[in-house]
């Protein structure tokens, strides 16, 4: 025989996981704090749902439709983003193999009359291959102020990097 109070415990028990299994799901339609990221589906309270995240466009009520939606947009962002990779090691390639030459005005010992900074790189490279590297994307520690050869390190893509050789040369 179960006591009383055992039988409150084991019936709240049940009603709490009873309440968790009527909880509607959601979509995330954008990364909301404490709760998840956008794509993923969560279990939250009708008027959460409703009241909050609904009015906001932050999520949708998660029906049969809304998941096989979901699921095919997160394939064709990953197709997207495996396209984008694809490329971006295509041009890290191209630009591993290039030379840059770059001329500048120096002086009788080698010192440039100003210096080659990243907006100079990302302008030879655009010009010697075509392709468009943004210049904060260009690793320098400092710009560069003497004729010489140089190996600078260029982030084609998130992860992706290429080594491009720069010849710095007096301009005459």
């Amino acid at each position: 025989m179960t006591t009383p109070s055992a039988r409150v415990v084991a019936d709240a028990a049940a009603a709490t996981t009873a309440r968790r299994a009527r909880m509607p799901s959601a979509i995330l339609l954008q990364d909301v704090d404490h709760l998840g990221a956008r794509g993923t589906v969560v279990d939250v309270s009708k008027g959460y749902l409703r009241n909050y995240l609904m009015p906001r466009n932050l999520a949708q009520p998660a029906t049969k439709g809304a998941l096989d939606e979901a699921r095919r947009r997160h394939e064709a962002a990953d197709k997207a983003t495996q396209a984008v990779v694809a490329k971006a090691t295509a041009d890290a390639e191209v630009l591993s193999r290039t030379v840059l030459t770059i001329s500048q005005q120096a002086g009788d010992d080698g010192r440039l009359f100003g210096s080659v900074t990243n907006q100079d790189i990302a302008d030879a490279i655009e010009e010697a291959r075509g392709v468009k590297v943004d210049k904060r994307k260009i690793h320098l520690d400092e710009p560069i102020k003497n004729v010489g050869t140089y190996v600078v390190v260029v982030e084609v893509a998130e992860g992706v990097t290429a080594s491009v050789k720069t010849m710095v040369v007096e301009r005459k």
